[in-house]
């Protein structure tokens, strides 16, 4: 496990589209019609990482408490099955349906969707607005394993409730802290 700060992609960035398959539904889902009134949160997460494993049932509750409240959410996979077998596909529909994720769960088997958003760890958040302008990246809030912090969400949500009501979502954001995303072999970014 190799601790990982997000690469913290620049706000205003426009959300790259892409077409995943949801794990769970086996429907596409293609960014590009993905509307939500308020706006959409891409999560890159993975099954065995200790640090999603901390914060799962948080990002649960999240979705939950947000569900009809104009904020779409999409979480993806990128790991290296092939090294990380805990992460494939039907791992993750597993993890999904323990958890009750009411939100559709993709895997980014060519690692191009982790590349475009300059995803760096697990879990990775990126709040866009209605337009898919980045306007949040980072940490959910400040609870790591073994800090003996509250797992509050209180950083993301924080940014969510101000876009939900058109408040100004504060510049000053911590990066999130994961373990490194697997890359296949050559196929590390530069970021």
């Amino acid at each position: 496990m190799a601790l990982t700060p997000s690469s913290m992609l620049p706000l205003g960035t426009k959300a790259p589209d892409f077409t995943l398959v949801d794990v769970v539904s086996q429907t596409t889902i293609n960014l590009s019609n993905y509307t939500s009134p308020k706006g959409l949160l891409i999560i890159f997460l993975c099954c065995h990482c200790p640090f999603v494993k901390h914060v799962e049932t948080e990002i649960a509750r999240l979705s939950q408490d947000y569900q009809g409240q104009g904020i779409g959410i999409i979480a993806i996979s990128v790991n290296d099955i092939t090294k990380y077998p805990d992460d494939a596909p039907d791992k993750l529909k597993n993890m999904a349906q323990r958890l009750g994720f009411n939100f559709a769960v993709c895997y980014d088997e060519s690692q191009t969707v982790a590349k475009a958003y300059q995803a760096a760890c697990t879990p990775d958040f990126f709040l866009f607005n209605a337009a898919k302008e980045l306007v949040y990246r980072g940490q959910l809030d400040d609870s790591r394993p073994g800090n003996n912090l509250p797992v509050t969400g209180k950083d993301l949500r924080a940014a969510i409730d101000a876009l939900i009501t058109g408040k100004p979502i504060n510049p000053e954001q911590k990066p999130s802290i994961g373990c490194n995303i697997k890359w296949k072999p050559g196929n590390e970014p530069n970021y």
